[in-house]
């Protein structure tokens, strides 16, 4: 009993140390840097207009992806546990596909696909149309990186609900529409809100592909992990961090929901 406590509390300790030097003590570290200069520099850092168009263009990206991926996440969940059919397995393994490929691969797939150079490249400018370097490009590369989030909430809660409760519902009279909203709606909402949390967080933090399609231009496409990145080159540590603890406040809001979100699903 006396070996089981001691490795009880060794594995705590080594968790807790764990913690301390790679999360806790670099999330102190960006509020210090971010603050060291003073309070007006930092308002100043995160009010400038550089830094004001890249948190809007965040949020706007957020606004756009975030609404989409709950309906791409309900309908595939949906349609993966609700009914039988030829590519079942298929259409699983390519919702996972974001979770094999680079970012990076991706920002350059559609750059190959939508870029002036690429399979749509022409026929795009003749038509005056902008993907790339502009806002459709990174929320399309946006989209490719988050969209399995709430799909992969949704599908194995919808598995173990099974489908004995529209059945009945169907059985009784409702309609499709109205069985979704009355009996499965209500049975998924803890799901899918998780998912649409953790959806928004990798929004808000998606760098790699959005760093390709972006074309990084200031005050433009800068979404806030790249106007973070182009300070940071530019030596303006204060400033980077400033916006940065954003971030990181953004982080710590959407733990502090997740985490009641979990709370609330565990009492029903």
């Amino acid at each position: 009993m006396q070996e089981s406590m001691i490795v009880k509390w060794s594995l705590i300790a080594i968790s807790l140390v764990f913690l301390a030097l790679f999360l806790i003590l670099p999330l102190v570290s960006i509020f210090v840097t971010a603050l060291e200069k003073g309070w007006a520099t930092y308002v100043a850092s995160i009010t400038d207009p550089d830094a004001l168009a890249a948190i809007k263009l965040t949020l706007t990206v957020v606004l756009i992806v975030v609404p989409l991926n709950a309906i791409f996440g309900i309908v595939a969940a949906w349609a993966i546990t609700k009914f039988s059919f030829k590519g079942k397995n298929v259409l699983i393994t390519l919702i996972d596909l974001p979770f094999a490929v680079s970012p990076v691969i991706a920002g350059l797939v559609f750059i190959l696909l939508f870029g002036a150079q690429g399979l749509f490249g022409e026929w795009l400018f003749q038509n005056d149309i902008k993907i790339v370097f502009a806002l459709p490009g990174i929320v399309i590369a946006t989209m490719f990186v988050t969209f399995p989030f709430v799909a992969r909430e949704l599908i194995p809660l919808m598995q173990m609900q099974g489908i004995t409760e529209e059945e009945a519902s169907i059985s009784l009279g409702a309609s499709g529409w109205k069985t979704f909203f009355l009996v499965t709606l209500p049975n998924i909402k803890w799901g899918l809100l998780y998912g649409l949390i953790l959806c928004n967080a990798r929004t808000i933090g998606e760098f790699g592909a959005v760093s390709v399609v972006s074309g990084h231009i200031r005050g433009m496409t800068n979404t806030m992990p790249l106007h973070i990145e182009i300070l940071y080159n530019e030596y303006q540590f204060t400033a980077a961090f400033a916006v940065a603890s954003l971030m990181s406040i953004l982080a710590i809001i959407t733990i502090i929901i997740k985490n009641f979100i979990e709370w609330k699903a565990k009492d029903e």
